[in-house]
Parts: structure tokens; sequence; C-alpha cells
């Protein structure tokens, strides 16, 4: 796999990854309850309208810890894939989102798939 962009292949499974576990165990950092509510929400419903979610691709989940960039592209995806499938067993009250609040677990879905598709726009076979 190549990146088009910023970041490479692995870094962006294992952005994607982080986002999906914090969804799970919260966010480092989140915008006030007033911008969640007010001006988060917004995009997002936008975003579910459209099913499809466009944002800057070399934005780091804030807070969040800096992903290394020497990691293998096989060790990330299969870090991703153990993401996916714990937050699909997961039964836990889910954190807000750090921009979007409170999500149920069918729209953190959603918002998961429309974020890792956005960031796919960058990756191709080599």
């Amino acid at each position: 796999l190549l990146s088009e962009g910023l970041w490479t292949p692995a870094h962006v499974f294992n952005h994607n990854a982080q986002s999906i576990d914090f969804s799970m165990a919260g966010f480092p950092q989140a915008k006030s309850a007033f911008f969640q509510t007010m001006i988060g929400a917004n995009p997002f419903a936008v975003f579910t309208a459209k099913r499809a979610m466009h944002h800057n691709l070399a934005d780091a989940i804030p807070g969040a810890p800096e992903i290394p960039n020497d990691d293998k592209t096989e060790a990330a995806i299969a870090r991703l894939i153990d993401s996916i499938s714990r937050f699909q067993g997961f039964s836990g009250v889910l954190h807000p989102h750090f921009a979007y609040g409170r999500l149920t677990k069918a729209q953190y879905e959603l918002a998961h798939a429309m974020h890792f598709n956005n960031h796919m726009i960058e990756i191709r076979l080599a």
C-alpha cells in the first residue's frame, strides 16, 4: 500500500484504531459541551445525511499519543481489526466524541466507517 497523503498507510490504520478505542475508553481531550452541542453536531448531521465525511486528513486526535511512523502496515491493520472487533462486542457506555458529543453505538459505527473511508482516499495499491 502507498499513501498519497502526509501519513503512511500504517499511520492511517493506527489513527483509525485510536479513534475507535477512544470511543470506548474516552477521548484524551474534548471540545466544550457547548461546542459539541451547538457546533460539532452540525457537521456530523451533514456527514450522516451524505453518508460521507470530509475532514483534514493530517489532523491528529486532540491530545492523543503520537503515532510512530515506523510501524509496519500489517501490524497497524491487525490493530485496527482488533479495535473494530472489540467495538462490535462492546456493551459498556460509549464516551462522547471529542467534537460531535454523545453518539449512539449505531452513530459511532457510522462515524468510524465514514472516518475510515475518508482516510482511504489517500491510500492506494502499490
